[in-house]
């Protein structure tokens, strides 16, 4: 997606701006229901009294204060116990979470739509018709409200668990690896690593980390000046004032200073640079997070192999899924053909996802060997380097466990199950091609 879009797509994430947008609505309803009666098409015989609709606004402007306010509360104790007890870099998808987003949002909709209600209804502004109006459309925000608090007490059990917070940072990582599997490298061309420097580059002017790239934008700058560029950095790449993010080559045309330092500060503005990394651009940050949970389980104060050994079983599938991705001799789609880009290695997707566990879980035999038996599955999948990877982990995995284990007994079990498999042997396959469009 475009630097735009993502944009967009940030600021939707935010609470208050759902919270806003249900809240004008819930105002708008309470304002259209006095001037409905010029509109009706026919008479109600019907006649509310106004004492019967301002009770009714009463308990609703009330009790969706209380309930809002309760609500926030648990908000905040769940944002706290999964900064404690799972990982801070989770904290951020519970703050997005739709379903307590749109709970708080109708429960400030529904609270201001009963004061505006009650305010405008004290004024007279509401005609026999327009009462009957307004007693329809609050029958209808309590039928809402209702269903909405039934919906949040089942999502309440779940909010804030380890489990349910280690699923949806699960979830980030598996649409990031979808994404990248559908563009390895980001809509361009594989670069090849061994090619010669380009001349001109594009300075970053923060520190921080890149979050997002418009590579499109990239590729118009480079197609403004018939040149390739090559990207420096990757979305979760952290950099300095002054790292280079882009490198153009030199116009074969004739381009001015001016032409050039354009293009070059056009390209500039395509990455975003912010504080914290990003899970939509960025695969290994959804790894490297589920690590961090298996870490803090795996402390003598959590002392929790049991979510470890969960977390080893949702990288392996996560690692599965990019195991089932372009394969060698498989074409890659090439969008932008003047952009190249340092594709995704296996080696750093298995770093990122065990290579810590295997460190702090090394005297924990029942660690070690889920871990031997999710490399020796893994290592019977993808390339020839995804299999090497996988048992490259495992030789790691095993010599930690060796100088941190005191039994010989479960020595021996981790070097059974090493050993099955570094004797696996598969056959290698041709080398990945690329498709240009």
């Amino acid at each position: 997606m475009s630097k735009w879009q993502w944009i967009l797509r940030q600021f939707g994430r935010r609470l208050w701006v759902r919270a806003s947008l249900i809240g004008a609505l819930g105002v708008a309803a309470a304002i259209l229901a006095a001037i409905a009666e010029r509109f009706l098409p026919w008479q109600l015989t019907y006649d509310i009294g106004a004492d019967a609709v301002d009770s009714i606004l009463s308990i609703i402007a009330s009790s969706m204060l209380a309930v809002t306010t309760f609500s926030l509360s648990v908000m905040t104790s769940a944002f706290g116990a999964a900064t404690s007890n799972v990982t801070p870099r989770a904290t951020r998808l519970l703050v997005q979470d739709r379903i307590t987003q749109n709970v708080l949002s109708t429960f400030i909709g529904a609270f201001l739509f009963g004061i505006v209600g009650i305010i405008v209804l004290k004024t007279g502004a509401y005609g026999p018709q327009g009462r009957v109006v307004l007693f329809v459309v609050t029958i209808g925000v309590v039928i809402l409200v209702v269903g909405t608090l039934m919906g949040w007490i089942d999502h309440l059990t779940t909010l804030g668990r380890v489990g349910e917070t280690t699923r949806r940072v699960e979830d980030a990582a598996h649409d990031a690896i979808e994404t990248r599997l559908r563009f390895p490298c980001l809509g361009g061309r594989p670069a090849d690593p061994d090619a010669p420097e380009l001349p001109l580059a594009v300075p970053s002017r923060l520190t921080g980390y890149v979050q997002h790239v418009d590579v499109a934008a990239v590729a118009a700058r480079a197609e403004a000046l018939e040149v390739d560029v090559r990207l420096c950095v990757v979305p979760g790449s952290f950099v300095y004032e002054g790292t280079p993010l882009a490198c153009f080559d030199k116009p074969s045309k004739e381009a001015g200073e001016e032409e050039i330092a354009d293009a070059l500060e056009g390209a500039q503005g395509a990455f975003s640079i912010g504080q914290q990394r990003s899970y939509d651009q960025d695969p290994r940050f959804g790894l490297e997070v589920l690590s961090e949970i298996a870490q803090r389980a795996l402390s003598p104060a959590v002392n929790d192999p049991g979510t470890a050994i969960d977390v080893i079983g949702r990288c392996t599938r996560l690692l599965t899924l990019w195991a089932n991705g372009p394969q060698d001799g498989e074409e890659i789609e090439v969008r932008y053909e003047r952009v190249m880009v340092t594709p995704l290695t296996p080696a750093d997707l298995f770093d990122d996802a065990f290579r810590l566990i295997a460190r702090d879980g090394a005297a924990l035999v029942e660690v070690q060997l889920r871990l031997q038996k999710a490399l020796h599955a893994l290592s019977g999948m993808g390339d020839e380097a995804f299999r090497e990877a996988a048992r490259h982990q495992s030789r790691l995995a095993l010599e930690r466990a060796e100088a941190a284990l005191a039994l010989e007994d479960d020595k021996r079990l981790l070097r059974e199950a090493a050993l099955r498999l570094a004797g696996e042997k598969k056959p290698s396959r041709r080398k990945t091609t690329t498709r240009r469009k």
